[in-house]
């Protein structure tokens, strides 16, 4: 520029006179490469590219609500679980020596390997009575096998077990006690009853007790079958 303007000034040409022109680097337009960009990706999410293509919502059924059946399963079972607890526990009332009540402790008495097969035969008996009360009380025996007295005493097992059951009415309270999965004995007309059903009751400790007011019962059984073959002297009894 300075080398035009000293040639003007040795022309003598009027600086105001002179044109200076700047010639100006073409730029690459960035707005075009942008635009086929644009362009290319465009035909590839068209299908050109499977790696591109358009992703699209899952389409799914809508679930299928189930009616109140499974409800009506839940309370049928539920009426059918109250009905056999209810029938348990009457039968376990009323009827202590029926097929369901024999049933529902055989399944709690264990399985063979802690069975206990012992027969009434195999244990030896002691009297029911002890003491002084031995010799004033009086035991009478059925020909059906019942024994039974009327005595202010203690009332003793007639050999060491487990209290099975327990339960009280207006004849006193009646207990039985298992000496064996077979052999077992009940006691009614008790007024006082010293363990609990589950206890371990031993010969030389009374179990329960009587006021002597209304005669006490003993029945040996042999499973669900009473048993007759005993003799009672002087308060003791044994196996015939």
């Amino acid at each position: 520029m300075n080398d035009e303007l000293s040639y003007a000034e040795m022309l003598e040409i009027p600086v105001e006179t002179v044109t200076v022109s700047r010639r100006e680097k073409k730029r690459k337009k960035s707005e075009d490469l942008s635009e086929k960009l644009m362009e290319r990706v465009n035909d590839r999410v068209r299908g050109e590219d499977p790696a591109y293509t358009e992703s699209r919502e899952i389409e799914r059924e809508a679930p299928v609500k189930k009616k109140g059946r499974a409800h009506t399963v839940l309370a049928v079972e539920f009426a059918v679980v109250v009905l056999l607890c209810a029938a348990i526990f009457l039968t376990n009332l009323f009827l202590e020596n029926s097929a369901i009540n024999t049933f529902v402790r055989g399944l709690f008495r264990g399985n063979a390997q802690t069975a206990d097969a012992r027969i009434y035969s195999d244990f030896a008996l002691s009297s029911v009575i002890r003491g002084a009360d031995a010799e004033t009380a009086e035991i009478a025996v059925s020909e059906a096998g019942v024994m039974s007295f009327t005595a202010h005493c203690s009332v003793y097992p007639l050999c060491a077990g487990k209290l099975e059951s327990l339960r009280s009415d207006e004849g006193g309270y009646t207990i039985r006690i298992r000496h064996s999965d077979s052999f077992s004995t009940v006691m009614s007309g008790l007024d006082s009853v010293y363990y609990a059903p589950g206890d371990t009751v031993y010969e030389n400790l009374p179990v329960a007790y009587s006021e002597g007011e209304r005669p006490v019962r003993v029945l040996l059984y042999d499973g669900e079958t009473a048993i007759t073959s005993f003799t009672v002297t002087e308060g003791k009894v044994a196996w015939v």
